[in-house]
């Protein structure tokens, strides 16, 4: 892992911070677009995918905590309120900011960057953390205990791995794609398809007789559905439609209110156009399979 002197620093400066204003290195009257300015820039020089230094993740959260609170007006008026007489609170040690749960976000660093970002780093590399551990230096969003982020340096554990020891570790995958093959080798095609597919034979398109779902079958699917068979299958279908139908209009309803509410909270016109433009292409078809 490589990292350079001035990356170091620049997290080292972040955790020395006693207050939200100054991790964003900006004034106590600082306005909207100050705070957006100097979020982008520290935002893309701390992300864990570019600064690789001891505790970077660690500050990237706090930049984003930071202006998730200094940029929601209620926050920050109950932080400028607040946030001085916990500024000064003194240990007798050496003196760190203290995050109170009072002051916490209600959207999480990794959403904000996103936000600005459009879902992942400029340089193209994605870096997930969904799966990073929160330690003492930082704490959930909703626990609410009061935690202080201190100095002391990120441990981390090199354990070198031979060759021997790396086939032992990835032999469970070795053995699911495995199973996994012999699985669908062994699988029957499923007698019909909602969409044209052809890899299966899926090209002879059919409709039911109840609600007119289209489907597709292959060439011998008259042979060997006939009758009773013919009807219990096309239930089938038809089931199978509408479960797609509801679960894609939910998913387009789910995007649009996410965007809109992202708008709302950040206040940003461009998301609140793009929430407004968004078409609910599935909701008319969730609507009339009812009929």
């Amino acid at each position: 892992m490589t990292y350079t002197a001035e990356q170091l620093d620049g997290v080292q400066r972040i955790k020395r911070c006693r207050d939200y204003y100054e991790i964003l290195g900006v004034r106590r009257d600082a306005g909207e677009e100050e705070l957006k300015r100097a979020y982008r820039r520290l935002a893309l020089k701390f992300h864990p995918d570019k600064n690789r230094a001891p505790g970077a993740t660690e500050a990237f959260k706090a930049i984003g905590n930071a202006f998730a609170v200094l940029s929601n007006p209620e926050k920050r008026l109950r932080y400028d309120e607040l946030g001085s007489d916990h500024e000064h609170v003194s240990t007798g040690q050496a003196r760190h900011y203290n995050y109170y749960t009072e002051f916490e976000a209600d959207i999480t660093p990794e959403e904000i960057f996103n936000v600005f970002f459009g879902g992942h780093f400029p340089t193209g590399n994605i870096h997930m953390f969904s799966n990073v551990a929160r330690d003492a230096h930082y704490y959930p969003r909703r626990h609410r205990a009061e935690r202080a982020w201190t100095q002391e340096p990120e441990e981390e554990e090199h354990r070198p791995q031979n060759s021997y020891s790396a086939f032992i570790q990835l032999m469970p995958v070795f053995i699911i794609i495995i199973v996994s093959v012999i699985t669908q080798l062994m699988a029957t095609n499923p007698p019909y398809s909602l969409f044209y597919k052809s890899s299966i034979g899926h090209v002879v398109s059919r409709e039911t007789e109840n609600l007119q779902v289209p489907y597709y079958v292959d060439k011998n699917f008259e042979k060997n559905y006939q009758g009773a068979e013919l009807q219990e299958l096309e239930k089938t279908v038809e089931k199978d439609y509408i479960d797609y139908i509801q679960t894609s209009c939910w998913k387009e309803k789910q995007q649009k209110s996410d965007l809109s509410n992202l708008a709302k909270l950040y206040r940003d016109e461009r998301l609140k156009q793009k929430a407004e433009s968004l078409k609910l292409e599935h909701w008319l078809g969730s609507s009339l399979s009812f009929l």
